[in-house]
């Protein structure tokens, strides 16, 4: 008897990143891809809905919903990232027209739908952006936090930062947000910068990736090759990391990487730490403690899994 597919709704802001973790959910067979939704982040909120509904005509995913979401952080003023991802959130590839027309709602509002219409502990939430969306459902409609499986997000890191020393931007951009969120009782498993850093497009993964030889797998080597440019001009990075497609590898098959239980909370004051994923490894973890962070990526498995993906997109593609 087959495993069932793992469900799952992506909130990302395509981002180079991002579009490939949409690329590993649809083309990966044990996931279920319940819904994508955007909100502001690597660009503006049109320009990051705009890039997912490209990428979802590149890799011929139909019938899943798209919605965008909130535009603005809660409290603060945006902040994009376009010395990353450019002036359009996913400079490189040539991106063709949409072709899917989006969803009707608000994307806090088909996230709690898509929630409460599935049995519970049956939905996963994969945040690959700011977590507005996210808090805001979860406020919104307080009921689905004990109806959510696990959140599985890319963001934070509990050694290292990236947007400052300490803060890494998916957290620092909302992090009123991602307080709300790692303060819920849902699990909670953070895919930060101390894992997905360990996730770079060597030239031997490139040219594996390229070696495919399909529309999906050029638009990736070209995404890469920008966003490769990109990292190594403004962070050093010989080859660049993939953050977000790692938090949905973990979904797939979480022995793709370690973790260690910790609990984990959001600074909001601080002068210089404003946006810090606090992780207490001080003592052993308590025995309610509903939050974890992940570790160590096995690095060949994580490849793998992407490269089989688009290879699966490749073969349905006309």
């Amino acid at each position: 008897m087959l495993p069932s597919r793992k469900k799952i709704i992506l909130d990302c802001d395509p981002g180079h990143d991002d579009a490939i973790a949409m690329l590993l959910a649809h083309g990966n067979p044990n996931i279920e891809l319940l819904a994508v939704t955007t909100v502001v982040g690597n660009q503006t909120l049109e320009k990051v809905t705009r890039n997912a509904l490209s990428v979802a005509r590149i890799a011929n995913i139909h019938n899943v919903p798209f919605a965008a979401g909130c535009h603005r952080p809660l409290v603060r003023a945006i902040q994009n990232a376009p010395d990353i991802h450019g002036e359009t959130g996913l400079d490189g590839p040539v991106l063709p027209e949409p072709s899917l027309k989006l969803d009707s709602r608000h994307a806090v509002d088909l996230i709690i739908d898509i929630i409460m219409e599935h049995p519970p502990k049956s939905v996963t939430l994969v945040p690959t952006a700011g977590l507005t969306n996210i808090a805001l459902a979860a406020r919104k409609a307080p009921q689905i936090v004990e109806r959510v499986k696990e959140v599985v997000l890319m963001g934070g890191g509990y050694h290292t930062g990236n947007w400052s020393a300490v803060a890494e931007f998916n957290i620092i951009i909302d992090p009123e947000a991602a307080h709300i969120v790692f303060n819920e009782k849902w699990p909670l498993t953070m895919v930060g910068l101390d894992l997905t850093h360990q996730a770079q497009a060597t030239p031997e993964v490139m040219a594996e990736i390229a070696g495919i030889k399909t529309r999906t797998s050029q638009f990736v080597v070209d995404a890469l090759e920008f966003y490769g440019r990109s990292y190594q001009d403004s962070q050093g990075f010989a080859a660049p990391p993939v953050h977000d497609p790692c938090a949905v590898a973990y979904v797939i098959d979480p022995s793709v990487m370690t973790t260690r239980k910790v609990p984990v909370n959001i600074e909001l004051a601080g002068v210089l730490t404003t946006g810090m994923t606090v992780a207490d490894f001080r003592a052993p973890p308590p025995a309610d403690c509903h939050t974890q962070v992940a570790v160590k990526l096995d690095q060949a498995k994580f490849w793998q899994m992407v490269i089989d993906a688009l290879r699966n997109i490749g073969e349905t593609e006309h």
